[in-house]
Order: structure tokens, then C-alpha cells, then sequence
């Protein structure tokens, strides 16, 4: 499964946030740890391609009075998604492996 960059650190966001994982909670999380701040568009944008590509699945809690009565819409990582990490992380480390002097700490595998 191919996934983008942002769809990456998106489902990294949603992994990380457990059933917890709601739009602006994952936005505040993305802001916190890339230090960008995406556009709740785009961060809508990508939660429905990964829904479409079986990397989420989602459901809607209850309505709560400071929402106006609206629903927040949660996801959670598939197995699907879990395995897009995976694999984008075994390419990063292959990668990283060919670039001299660059140490990020981790062992040889």
C-alpha cells in the first residue's frame, strides 16, 4: 500500500492518539510534533483517502452541547494502516542506511 508523506504522519497521529483520534485532536497533534500547522481541508482530505485505501475506519460519537449538537467523527488504524506504516518505515530505513555519517541511533538490522 503507497502512502504519501502527510497520510503518513496522519495515521502516525491516529496510532499515537488511540480512540481518542478525532480531527482537530490529530490536527493539534501534527502542529505539535512537525511544528506545521495543516489546513483542516487538507487533514479532511487525507483522512478520507485513507478511509477509501482500508487504512481507517471511523465512527461517530455522541452529540455534546459545545459542538451544537454535532458529532465528532473518530478514527482508528486498520490493520491495512498499520501495515502502511510499516512499510513506509522499512523504506526510510533502507534508505537511510546508504547515507554516510548519518546516525539516527538505531541498531543494525
Amino acid at each position: 500500500m503507497k502512502i504519501g508523506a502527510f497520510e503518513e504522519l496522519v495515521l502516525l497521529a491516529i496510532g499515537s492518539l488511540g480512540d481518542q483520534a478525532y480531527g482537530v485532536a490529530v490536527k493539534e497533534l501534527l502542529k505539535e510534533k512537525t511544528g506545521k500547522n495543516p489546513s483542516i481541508g487538507a487533514l479532511h482530505s487525507a483522512l478520507y483517502r485513507l478511509e477509501d485505501k482500508g487504512c481507517l475506519s471511523s465512527h461517530e460519537g455522541g452529540a455534546t452541547t459545545e459542538r451544537g449538537g454535532r458529532r465528532k467523527k473518530f478514527y482508528l488504524l486498520t490493520t491495512t494502516g498499520k501495515e502502511a506504516i510499516g512499510e513506509a518505515n522499512k523504506i526510510r530505513i533502507e534508505f537511510s542506511k546508504n547515507i554516510q555519517g548519518l546516525n539516527l541511533g538505531m541498531d543494525e538490522t
